[in-house]
């Protein structure tokens, strides 16, 4: 056999011992000693890479499902957690704020109620009041300039109209009679003013009457609202004043000798060159003149500065309610604190020595103080039909206006018969329209007032009665009036007097925490804001809406996101926030932050 022939069976032999012992070792041969000696020329490189990838997948395997373990873990413990903490949520918000989640099923019912869009109750603001309810549901927490004024720059003022610069007057030239017409507060101008004319003129003022009117039906004279002594004394220093004519000259016809002049026969807002010019030349002749239905019948500038600082002298100093006016008065504020211990930085000058009696209902050192936001609602009938808006009530609303026109504004119905006046939509753009309670409770809820909040509402009777009162009802469950808190007794004595009930209303917005005024014409609201501002010292915030602005958002309530809503309303008030001295022809009893009646600190 040749050599070749040997060296291909050897090869042979070799290759079939390479398989066999490669079987031998798939098979669990080469667990024994003989398996290795007989394969001394074995290579593992092949079996070594299978056994490594085998290793490696078990050990991904095993990896996968660790991780796969984990995770759940991690479900299951965030899943734990998230209970745990909810379970605690909800035990504190029972705990501390029990309301929310007793009343979570009223709520519901509100948003069913108000999203069913009744116009003739809610008007077109069924789904913006939906969306107010649901907002307020979420107890969200104020924001922090919502009670509060811009204290540094409204601090900066102080009270000083009580500071004299001049000898008094000796009132030679005549007397001035004064009948002044409307309610509690446009009389309080009209009694200023007249006292700024007697010291102008240099007559004697005989003690202001007024005007009986068919729309306020009261028969109130001077002594049922204001001190008569007070304001006489008072006053001395500055004019001379009695309580009655001179005998001799009450027997005069005073229409016959011409010393009567009405409202009409003055321009409003006149100067004191008129009244130097038209009034004088009377009180010479006749001794006496009548000013019959005078109101706001005197300008604001210009005006010397000793005559500014009287006029704000008469509304901040000289009138101060009669006695039985600030013991009741004192007991509103009282039932509107609850568990307050303590008098108001207002009070001693609403309610003079009946303040003290606010602490006879002291509570524990504890019991936490009630503050109260009032909201002055100037929606009486007089001021809807004066207005000439339309308040969401068709036809019906239309007629019933157009009627009381005819009966108590009979010049205006004229007007409207034979003038081409302005539309509804467009008085409303102008801002010029009343803020409805619809409007006014959106606007609360918009600046973020809490469904906690105590709500006073002043004003006589409400256009439409307590079912107009329904919204801010539903939404602040918290809201009284003057006749809620005090009893049909305690009200007796100022039945059929509005103006003496215009008082008590005066009392408690001027001393609430926060004041909101709807109507920047309403004279309470303006002679309420300057009180807060003459005596607050900065810390009596007054919210006074743009009503252009508002006007602007409300027209879009059938579309607009309660978010953007809120913003936009917050915007517009923001904007009146700022604190500024009185600009030139504005009114003192509103505006008092001028050199005439407050100085400034620095």
């Amino acid at each position: 056999m040749s050599s070749n022939h040997l060296l291909i069976e050897s090869d042979k032999e070799h290759e079939t011992l390479d398989r066999s012992s490669a079987s031998n070792f798939f098979s669990g041969s080469l667990s024994t000693p003989s398996s290795r000696q007989s394969s001394p020329r074995m290579e593992p490189s092949r079996f070594l890479k299978k056994m490594k990838r085998k290793g490696e997948k078990a050990w991904y395997k095993r990896k996968r499902v660790k991780s796969l373990v984990g995770v759940i873990g991690l479900i299951c413990f965030f899943f734990v957690v998230n209970w745990f903490m909810l379970v605690r949520l909800q035990y504190h918000g029972r705990k501390t704020n029990a309301f929310v989640n007793s009343s979570s099923v009223s709520v519901k019912k509100e948003l069913k109620k108000f999203g069913k869009g009744k116009r003739s109750q809610y008007g077109v603001y069924g789904r913006m009041l939906a969306l107010a309810a649901h907002a307020l549901a979420e107890n969200k927490r104020e924001p922090k300039d919502l009670w509060r004024e811009p204290v540094v720059p409204a601090s900066a003022w102080m009270p000083c109209a009580d500071q004299r610069n001049w000898e008094p007057s000796g009132g030679n030239n005549g007397y001035i009679l004064v009948t002044a017409n409307g309610g509690m507060n446009q009389q309080r101008v009209a009694i200023c003013n007249a006292v700024v004319l007697a010291r102008l003129l240099n007559a004697t003022l005989v003690v202001p009457k007024f005007m009986y009117s068919s729309v306020w039906r009261d028969v109130s004279q001077f002594s049922d609202i204001y001190q008569e002594e007070h304001f006489i004394n008072y006053l001395t220093p500055d004019i001379r004043m009695v309580k009655e004519l001179p005998n001799k000259l009450q027997s005069l016809d005073l229409e016959a000798i011409g010393s009567v002049v009405t409202d009409v026969d003055i321009p409003k807002e006149s100067k004191p060159s008129f009244y130097l010019k038209n009034i004088i030349p009377i009180l010479l002749r006749n001794g006496v003149v009548h000013l019959l239905g005078f109101g706001n019948r005197l300008a604001f500038d210009p005006i010397p500065f000793q005559l500014q600082r009287l006029r704000c002298r008469c509304n901040f100093h000289a009138l101060q309610f009669a006695p039985k006016i600030q013991e009741t008065g004192a007991l509103l504020l009282r039932r509107l604190r609850k568990h307050e211990g303590h008098s108001g930085p207002l009070d001693h000058y609403l309610v003079g020595p009946y303040a003290d009696s606010i602490m006879k209902e002291k509570r524990g050192q504890s019991a936490k103080a009630s503050r109260y936001l009032a909201i002055h609602l100037r929606f009486e009938i007089d001021m809807v039909a004066h207005s000439l808006c339309e308040f969401g009530g068709g036809e019906e609303e239309r007629q019933e206006l157009e009627k009381y026109r005819e009966i108590h504004l009979p010049a205006l119905a004229h007007l409207k018969k034979t003038t081409k006046l302005p539309s509804p939509a467009e008085i409303r753009s102008e801002g010029l329209c009343p803020l409805t309670p619809e409007e006014a409770v959106l606007m609360l809820a918009a600046l973020g007032f809490n469904r906690k909040t105590h709500v006073f509402v002043a004003g006589a009777q409400i256009y439409g009665g307590t079912r107009r009162l329904g919204a801010l009802n539903s939404l602040y469950p918290y809201l009284v009036t003057k006749e809620n808190l005090l009893s049909a007794t305690e009200l007796e004595p100022f039945k059929n007097f509005s103006s003496q009930l215009a008082a008590l209303d005066f009392i408690g917005c001027t001393a609430a925490n926060a004041f909101a005024m709807t109507d920047s014409g309403s004279q309470l609201s303006s002679l309420v804001s300057g009180y807060r501002i003459y005596y607050g010292g900065g810390k009596m915030p007054t919210i006074r809406p743009n009503k252009r602005r508002l006007a602007a958002i409300f027209v879009k309530n059938s579309t607009i996101e309660w978010k953007v809503f809120e913003q936009r309303v917050r915007k517009a008030v923001r904007q009146t926030k700022h604190i500024q001295s009185r600009s030139k022809g504005r009114s003192v009893y509103r505006y008092p932050r001028c050199k005439e009646c407050m100085c400034p600190t620095d």
